[in-house]
Parts: structure tokens; C-alpha cells; sequence
């Protein structure tokens, strides 16, 4: 199986490019923009100047229009730059053509997000399900994507699967695509086990946007020390952790952030992980308040909650970072006026953000410790009714 390539890091420079379509506001994707920026910024480049256009639908050829892309393509020249970035999925050939004309790098979403993991994963496991989703990425793109490791230049998305030989044969890629899964499928029967091992506990799983605060989280209940920092895709491996509260003892994992358009093949590859969120009997959805399309980010993880099919299951809607929050009222109770952070929690909870019907809610800082024993305790009833209910004859105490 081959080895992922390590190149000479290099600070590259990057322009970012999109679109507004038809039922899109210019607002809303500068939201999206304004992510990507934040994606490159993780992988390590630096975002320079964002490029829009209002399109009915993308070029087929070259995703904007023609004049777009020469505008793109004399500000790269005149300014340094060695990479463009564009927010949706592009096609073989429009990589190509944007490629020819802008003459620098050029990566999609789907591109940058698997860079991101690639540096971020850690373990085994998270390597060989970050490998295969490369590897299905660049199957359609082989031609273009070995001609970049051929030049062996390091930089944003040339981080892929190669050898020393550059193999071009379709076959070959195909076959380790096939070992990858079936790496995959071990571990997962591995995994799966250990799961039903740990079956006599009720098992809490923290999901929500990247992000939003859920390793720390983790480590404030768990007083344990998971990885946590402010960029994306900070935690791949799910960590599981015994908590005890009061008298009582429970799991709590922390698990992969979801992101808007999350590449297919990144779900697939990390079903493992993922299984975790299926497992669990109760989820904490955390959300960032303080983020200012925090409600799209609450329907994006919901979405994606949907599409693993365990909506249904009980969940704690904990809005996190309020210690960062502003918010403009645009109802009757205006509270435009309020500034950041000066909210309290008993005006939180007689918002719009309390009443959810599917779920209860809380309000809490983890980093500046805000109103967490209230978290806890709501954390504590949850459990204890769930424990009760499942294991009517089990001793919950530790």
C-alpha cells in the first residue's frame, strides 16, 4: 500500500473563488467564503482575496465565467499567489482548464478538506480511512494528480497517496482501495466489539459543527486532555472517556465535527467512527453561539444526524461560548442594544433558542466554566432515566 507523501512545507498564498446561484443571497455565501477561509487557513495557506460571481449555473468548462476567470488569473500573476481555492466540487475537466489558464494549483472544497485530514490524522485508523477517501477522490483525476506528485513541490493538496514510481494504472489504485476497506472492515469488527464491551453503561456522544467547543467539553467532564484547538477538524479519532457524576457513571465520546457539504467519500471512510454517534443513547449537540450562522450550522448537523438516521434519538441542545455571544432581536423584544457577553443566562433561556421541542436546551461556556453545573445536572437526570430504562435491574452506581 503506498505511503502518504510528506513534501516540504511552503506557505502558499491562495485566492478563493465562488458563486451565488439562483435562491442564494450574496450574504450567505460570503458566510461560505468566509469558512473557506478558515479551512485554508487550517491547512496552512494564506487567503488573500475572495472572488465571486452571480451565476445562474457554475461554467461547465471552467466553473465562473470566462471573464471571471481572466480577472482571477491577472491578479494571481500580479500578486503572487500559487493557489486557487474554489467552494464546490469541481469536475476533472473543469480542474484542468482552470489549471491551464490560471497556470497555479488549483483544489476544490472537497480537496481541501482532505488535506486537512491528512494532517490531522493521527492513528491508524484515522490514516487508513483519511487514505482511502483520497484515494477514491483521485481515481477520476489521476492524470492531473500524478503529474503534480511527479513535480514533488510540497504545498496544499499534494499531500496524497503515491510511490516512488508514479503509477498511473487505474487497477492498481482500485486494489488499494480494496485493501483499504478491507483494513477498514477489520477494525471495524474490532471496534465493534469493544463497543458491546462497554454495553452495560449508558454512552453520551457529543456531536455538533467543527468547531464549536466539544473536545473541550470533553475535558471538563471527562478531566481528561483531548486535543483542543481553534481550527477545523481538530479531534478525527473519536476519544471515549468513563464520566462520573455524583453517583453515577456514564461514556462520553467525542466525535469528528460535521461541516457544510462534508465529502461523501469522508463519511463513507470514517463509518467507523460515525458508529459511535449511532451507538449512543443520548447526543449532546453542541453549538457555538458566539458564530454568527450558528442556526445554519444547527440544520447542517441535523441534516447530517438524519442522514445517519439517529434523529431520533434523546438529545441535549447545549449552546456553548455564550461568554462570546451577541445577538440582534428582531422581534418585538428588541435587545439590538445588548453587547457581547452581556446576556444572562435567565434572558438566554426565555429566547426563541430555549423553546425546541425535540430537545432540551442549556447554555454554558466550557472555557470560561458558565453555568456548567447546571449542564451537569441536566446531563445527570438524562442519563439516570435512560440507565433506569435500560437497565432496569442494573446497579447504576459505580
Amino acid at each position: 500500500m503506498g505511503k502518504m507523501i510528506e513534501t516540504a512545507e511552503q506557505t502558499d498564498r491562495a485566492v478563493l473563488v465562488g458563486v451565488v446561484l439562483p435562491l442564494q443571497s450574496e450574504d450567505e455565501v460570503n458566510e461560505y467564503l468566509d469558512e473557506l477561509a478558515f479551512l485554508t487557513e487550517t491547512a496552512g495557506a494564506v487567503p488573500v482575496k475572495a472572488f465571486v460571481q452571480k451565476l445562474n449555473v457554475p461554467d461547465p468548462g471552467t466553473f465562473v465565467g470566462s471573464g471571471k476567470v481572466k480577472e482571477i488569473e491577472v491578479y494571481i500573476s500580479n500578486n503572487n499567489v500559487n493557489l486557487a481555492i474554489f467552494d464546490e466540487e469541481l469536475s476533472p475537466s473543469q480542474l484542468r482548464n482552470i489549471e491551464k489558464i490560471l497556470k497555479c494549483r488549483v483544489l476544490d472544497r472537497t480537496n481541501l478538506i482532505l488535506d486537512i485530514f491528512a494532517r490531522r490524522a493521527r492513528t491508524a485508523h484515522a490514516k487508513a480511512q483519511v487514505e482511502l477517501a483520497q484515494y477514491e477522490y483521485l481515481l477520476p483525476r489521476l492524470t492531473r494528480m500524478w503529474t503534480h506528485l511527479e513535480r514533488q513541490k510540497g504545498g496544499i493538496g499534494l499531500r496524497g497517496p503515491g510511490e516512488t514510481e508514479i503509477e498511473t494504472d487505474r487497477r492498481i489504485i482500485r486494489d488499494k482501495i480494496a485493501r483499504l476497506k478491507q483494513q477498514l472492515q477489520k477494525i471495524d469488527r474490532q471496534m465493534t466489539i469493544q463497543r458491546k464491551s462497554r454495553s452495560k453503561m449508558v454512552q453520551v456522544a457529543l456531536v455538533g459543527y467543527t468547531n464549536v467547543g466539544k473536545s473541550t467539553i470533553m475535558n471538563m467532564l471527562s478531566k481528561s486532555d483531548v486535543f483542543a484547538e481553534n481550527k477545523l477538524f481538530a479531534t478525527l479519532d473519536t476519544t471515549v472517556r468513563k464520566v462520573v457524576i455524583g453517583n453515577l457513571a456514564f461514556l462520553l465520546s467525542d466525535t469528528v465535527g460535521f461541516i457544510r457539504k462534508l465529502p461523501h467519500g469522508l463519511v463513507e471512510s470514517f463509518k467507523s467512527t460515525l458508529d459511535e454517534v449511532r451507538e449512543a443513547d443520548i447526543l449532546c449537540h453542541v453549538v457555538d453561539i458566539s458564530h454568527a450562522g450558528f442556526e445554519d450550522q444547527i440544520k447542517i448537523v441535523n441534516e447530517t444526524l438524519r442522514d445517519l438516521k439517529v434523529d431520533n434519538k434523546e438529545t441535549i441542545l447545549v449552546f456553548n461560548k455564550i461568554d462570546a455571544f451577541r445577538y440582534i432581536e428582531k422581534d418585538e423584544y428588541d435587545l439590538s442594544k445588548k453587547e457581547k457577553g452581556n446576556f444572562t443566562l435567565e434572558e438566554l433561556g426565555q429566547s426563541w433558542m430555549a423553546n425546541n421541542k425535540d430537545a432540551k436546551t442549556i447554555f454554558i461556556s466550557a472555557r470560561e466554566k458558565t453555568n456548567i453545573e447546571a449542564f451537569k445536572e441536566l446531563l445527570y437526570n438524562e442519563v439516570k432515566v435512560l440507565h433506569e430504562k435500560i437497565y432496569p435491574y442494573n446497579n447504576f452506581l459505580y
